[in-house]
């Protein structure tokens, strides 16, 4: 029996579960979204064949009856469902009656009368992080680095390789390609990105008049300019002039919408605080993947080839780090931007909770050179800021190996495998 490892997710959705009637779990394809959400229920239903979805679209009520919490996975494949869900928990006036999961929108919003605001409680689920996954030792902990000023970190990381870290960027956090065997690891990743580009099966009529090959080039494209802030003008003409074709700005769109839709790309939105000076702030969303394996596929890169590339290992060592990132943020009610300025300065993540508190992360591979210009730079932020601002709660350089310490300045340098929530 494959090994089930427990998931960040599972803390949210215990917790949403308390005040709403019905929590929406969506997430890429093949993240975990039904077996964790399994753990939760008391019935299921799975509309994934289509003598299911013919006797579900023809009666949605039936998709309802069972103990609850009553579990409907891929409901969107008979959207109805929402507004029949919707009634019914208005009807009760009960929480945790429902877990819905999805691995794509629905193919037809217009079946889908009301926001359900309120009542259903939407939850993202990624890949796993790393100390999800148990590949991170977990002795440093995000959580302490914003409650205790006076953290104390020091870990030799002595048995640590980059090399490791290039190996996890091109398997990625799936579920099932976390194996003994790394060949077999990279093979199922793979497996995984091969059945992203079958529409033909799709419900969804948006998808089924798609051409794979299409939306691999434009993938490609994007992983080329993966963790910059390049425009989509950028990247529609990289894949023009990539493939010597043409392509309308309006196709274009239609497949990005598709990558969005199913959890390809998750792009990061900028952080705008107030600065002490008339700098202007970029707001151009940097350019991410959900998971940086789906990257290293589209453009046929392997461990091997980010450890003879610098530049290309760093910029996908960034993407990696995000979602790590992500995950552990959103366990502190957090969110993650990025920061850049007319001026050229830029930090690779700001982590903002809800309450207000914020901490300021440079990524980097782990050089000394590297280091010490992401010390300037987070430097360079704090003193940018408006002096009523508030200040981080910390700073820090997240790296793809070495040891883990506190500097004499109080910026902590971390490697990514020994980070946590």
């Amino acid at each position: 029996m494959k090994k089930y490892y427990t998931r960040y997710i599972e803390q949210k959705i215990e917790k949403k579960f308390k005040s709403s009637g019905a929590i929406l779990v969506t997430g890429p394809k093949f993240c975990g979204k039904t077996t964790t959400c399994k753990l939760f229920h008391k019935s299921m239903i799975q509309l994934i064949d289509d003598e299911i979805i013919g006797i579900v679209s023809a009666d949605p009520q039936n998709a309802l009856i069972g103990e609850y919490p009553r579990l409907i996975d891929e409901w969107q494949n008979v959207p109805e469902l929402w507004n029949y869900i919707r009634k019914q928990i208005d009807e009760d006036g009960k929480f945790g009656e429902f877990i819905l999961t999805g691995s794509a929108t629905p193919p037809d919003y217009t079946k889908i009368h009301h926001s359900g605001s309120g009542r259903i409680t939407p939850v993202i689920m990624r890949t796993m992080s790393l100390y999800e996954s148990g590949d991170s030792k977990g002795v440093v902990s995000l959580r302490e680095l914003f409650d205790n000023a006076n953290y104390q970190v020091f870990d030799m990381n002595d048995d640590y390789r980059l090399s490791k870290t290039a190996f996890y960027i091109c398997r990625g956090g799936w579920p099932l390609s976390i194996q003994k065997d790394e060949e077999v690891s990279l093979d199922v990743t793979k497996n995984y990105f091969d059945g992203l580009f079958n529409f033909k099966n799709s419900e969804n009529k948006k998808y089924k008049n798609k051409k794979p090959s299409v939306l691999k080039m434009i993938m490609k494209s994007y992983a080329r300019n993966i963790s910059t802030e390049a425009p989509y003008q950028t990247i529609l003409a990289d894949v023009v002039s990539s493939n010597s074709r043409t392509m309308d700005i309006k196709t274009f769109d239609s497949y990005l919408e598709i990558m969005e839709e199913l959890f390809i790309i998750e792009d990061m939105e900028a952080w705008t605080p107030n600065l002490r000076s008339k700098i202007a702030i970029r707001t151009t969303p940097t350019r991410h993947f959900v998971d940086t394996s789906l990257a290293c596929l589209a453009l046929g890169i392997s461990q091997k080839d980010l450890m003879n590339d610098a530049k290309t290992f760093g910029l996908f060592f960034e993407d990696f780090a995000i979602r790590d990132l992500r995950i552990y943020a959103d366990t502190l009610d957090g969110v993650v931007r990025h920061y850049r300025d007319s001026n050229g300065l830029e930090c690779d993540a700001v982590i903002h909770l809800d309450d207000g508190r914020w901490a300021a992360v440079e990524i980097k591979l782990g050089s000394e050179a590297g280091i010490t210009d992401a010390v300037n730079n987070l430097n360079k932020l704090e003193n940018n800021l408006d002096p009523n601002y508030k200040k981080p709660s910390f700073k820090m350089i997240l790296t793809a190996s070495g040891r883990a310490y506190k500097r004499a300045d109080g910026i902590y340098v971390i490697p990514i495998n020994l980070l946590k929530d």
